[in-house]
């Protein structure tokens, strides 16, 4: 993994998000997120499952997912 961030994170009022700290674990949990969506993909067509399903059924789920608090400072 890289040490610089793949991209320019904005905060809400789109300022970028500097804390190099903050950038890291943006990036490792994104990081995790790939590696158990890889594994997600592949054990589905192992089970001979429609990946390209599998992958929308995941790209529903996210798209579900709600944020449990504000943002606040």
């Amino acid at each position: 993994m890289s040490s610089r961030p793949s991209h320019a994170w904005l905060t809400p009022e789109g300022e970028p998000v500097s804390c190099l700290e903050k950038l890291k674990v943006l990036e490792q949990n994104l990081q995790e997120f790939a590696e158990q969506a890889q594994d997600i993909l592949e054990d589905a067509a192992l089970m001979g499952c429609d990946v390209e399903q599998v992958r929308g059924a995941l790209a529903e789920r996210l798209a579900e997912v709600q944020v449990r608090y504000s943002n606040s400072k």
